[in-house]
């Protein structure tokens, strides 16, 4: 995931729904909105895939 001048790595562990965001900097700018969104969507996506998706937000 990228956003100006940050790029984050995440797993998303379906079965717990637990996601990992790394690294840190930067972070808490997509955290929320990226946990939101995989909760939401979690039946609709197969574990091993890769997938491209926006996030918007206000700040």
């Amino acid at each position: 995931m990228e956003a100006s001048q940050f790029k984050w790595t995440f797993t998303w562990s379906f079965n717990k729904g637990q996601l990992k965001v790394n690294p840190p900097l930067g972070r808490a700018l997509i955290e929320d909105a990226l946990l939101r969104f995989l909760l939401k969507k979690d039946y609709e996506l197969e574990t091993g895939h890769e997938y491209k998706f926006t996030i918007s937000a206000k700040f």
